[in-house]
Protein backbone atom coordinates (compact mmCIF):
# COMPACT_ATOMS: atom_id res chain seq x y z
CA UNK A 1 0.00 0.00 0.00
CA UNK A 2 2.81 2.56 0.78
CA UNK A 3 4.26 1.66 -2.45
CA UNK A 4 1.46 2.51 -3.74
CA UNK A 5 1.28 5.69 -2.70
CA UNK A 6 4.28 7.00 -3.47
CA UNK A 7 3.65 5.66 -7.07
CA UNK A 8 0.79 7.94 -7.09
CA UNK A 9 2.04 10.81 -5.47
CA UNK A 10 5.33 10.90 -7.71
CA UNK A 11 2.78 10.19 -10.49
CA UNK A 12 0.86 12.98 -9.41
CA UNK A 13 3.96 15.35 -9.14
CA UNK A 14 5.65 14.72 -12.62
CA UNK A 15 2.30 15.34 -14.63
CA UNK A 16 1.94 18.92 -12.23
CA UNK A 17 5.60 19.54 -13.07
CA UNK A 18 5.05 19.05 -16.57
CA UNK A 19 1.58 20.69 -17.15
CA UNK A 20 2.91 23.56 -15.03
CA UNK A 21 6.44 24.12 -17.06
CA UNK A 22 5.51 25.92 -20.28
CA UNK A 23 4.55 29.30 -19.32
CA UNK A 24 4.69 33.01 -21.24
CA UNK A 25 4.01 36.51 -20.00
CA UNK A 26 3.41 39.57 -22.09
CA UNK A 27 2.95 43.24 -22.47
CA UNK A 28 0.43 44.89 -25.26
CA UNK A 29 2.91 47.26 -25.91
CA UNK A 30 2.47 50.87 -27.06
CA UNK A 31 -0.60 49.31 -29.47
CA UNK A 32 -2.71 52.53 -31.05
CA UNK A 33 -5.73 52.74 -28.70
CA UNK A 34 -8.84 50.89 -29.63
CA UNK A 35 -12.01 50.91 -28.34
CA UNK A 36 -14.71 51.09 -31.13
CA UNK A 37 -15.24 47.50 -31.77
CA UNK A 38 -13.40 47.88 -35.44
CA UNK A 39 -9.58 46.21 -34.66
CA UNK A 40 -6.35 47.84 -36.00
CA UNK A 41 -3.88 45.63 -37.38
CA UNK A 42 -0.68 46.23 -35.34
CA UNK A 43 2.62 44.29 -34.49
CA UNK A 44 2.14 41.60 -31.42
CA UNK A 45 2.85 42.46 -28.12
CA UNK A 46 7.00 41.19 -26.34
CA UNK A 47 6.38 37.95 -25.60
CA UNK A 48 8.83 35.85 -22.40
CA UNK A 49 8.37 31.96 -23.24
CA UNK A 50 9.30 29.88 -20.34
CA UNK A 51 10.14 26.02 -20.30
CA UNK A 52 10.11 25.54 -23.69
CA UNK A 53 9.67 22.09 -24.57
CA UNK A 54 13.01 20.38 -25.81
CA UNK A 55 12.88 20.43 -29.53
CA UNK A 56 10.69 23.33 -29.91
CA UNK A 57 11.04 25.04 -33.07
CA UNK A 58 9.23 27.53 -33.31
CA UNK A 59 5.94 28.77 -31.70
CA UNK A 60 1.91 29.61 -33.03
CA UNK A 61 0.32 32.01 -31.15
CA UNK A 62 -3.43 33.03 -31.57
CA UNK A 63 -5.67 35.49 -29.58
CA UNK A 64 -9.18 34.99 -28.42
CA UNK A 65 -11.06 38.04 -27.00
CA UNK A 66 -12.82 36.08 -24.00
CA UNK A 67 -15.96 38.20 -23.88
CA UNK A 68 -16.52 37.83 -27.55
CA UNK A 69 -15.00 34.57 -28.95
CA UNK A 70 -16.34 34.11 -32.09
CA UNK A 71 -14.00 37.18 -33.15
CA UNK A 72 -10.94 36.10 -35.29
CA UNK A 73 -8.01 38.55 -33.82
CA UNK A 74 -5.33 36.12 -35.73
CA UNK A 75 -1.88 35.62 -34.35
CA UNK A 76 1.54 34.45 -35.61
CA UNK A 77 4.29 31.69 -36.29
CA UNK A 78 7.40 32.80 -35.13
CA UNK A 79 10.73 30.74 -34.62
CA UNK A 80 12.00 30.25 -31.36
CA UNK A 81 15.07 32.21 -29.94
CA UNK A 82 17.69 30.80 -27.91
CA UNK A 83 16.50 33.42 -24.74
CA UNK A 84 13.32 33.02 -25.07
CA UNK A 85 12.13 36.31 -25.70
CA UNK A 86 10.20 37.94 -28.52
CA UNK A 87 10.52 41.41 -29.31
CA UNK A 88 7.20 43.83 -29.80
CA UNK A 89 6.05 43.24 -33.63
CA UNK A 90 7.26 40.01 -34.07
CA UNK A 91 3.88 39.38 -35.93
CA UNK A 92 1.03 40.94 -37.40
CA UNK A 93 -2.71 40.68 -35.83
CA UNK A 94 -5.71 42.78 -35.40
CA UNK A 95 -5.90 44.73 -32.19
CA UNK A 96 -7.74 44.38 -28.86
CA UNK A 97 -10.97 46.68 -29.48
CA UNK A 98 -13.80 46.25 -27.20
CA UNK A 99 -16.73 48.15 -28.02
CA UNK A 100 -17.06 50.50 -25.10
CA UNK A 101 -15.56 48.98 -22.52
CA UNK A 102 -12.52 46.30 -20.77
CA UNK A 103 -12.46 42.49 -22.13
CA UNK A 104 -10.69 40.14 -21.18
CA UNK A 105 -8.04 38.94 -23.78
CA UNK A 106 -6.34 35.65 -23.93
CA UNK A 107 -2.84 34.72 -25.96
CA UNK A 108 -2.38 31.03 -26.75
CA UNK A 109 1.36 29.65 -27.31
CA UNK A 110 1.74 26.36 -28.85
CA UNK A 111 5.10 25.21 -28.99
CA UNK A 112 5.50 23.05 -32.24
CA UNK A 113 8.26 20.97 -33.34
CA UNK A 114 7.79 21.29 -37.27
CA UNK A 115 4.07 20.71 -37.63
CA UNK A 116 4.02 18.27 -34.11
CA UNK A 117 2.71 19.88 -31.23
CA UNK A 118 4.81 19.45 -27.98
CA UNK A 119 2.90 21.68 -25.86
CA UNK A 120 0.12 24.60 -25.05
CA UNK A 121 -0.12 27.53 -22.97
CA UNK A 122 -2.44 30.39 -22.13
CA UNK A 123 -2.20 33.75 -20.65
CA UNK A 124 -4.64 36.82 -20.30
CA UNK A 125 -4.79 39.99 -19.67
CA UNK A 126 -7.23 42.90 -19.86
CA UNK A 127 -7.38 45.91 -22.41
CA UNK A 128 -7.77 48.46 -21.96
CA UNK A 129 -6.08 47.83 -18.59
Amino acid sequence: MRRLLISLAALTLSATTASAEFSFTFEWGDIPSCKTGRPNTVGSPAFVLKGLPAGTTSVRFKLKDRNAPSYNHGGGNVAVTSDGTLPFGAFKYKSPCPPGGVHTYEWTATALKGKTKLDRATARRKYPE
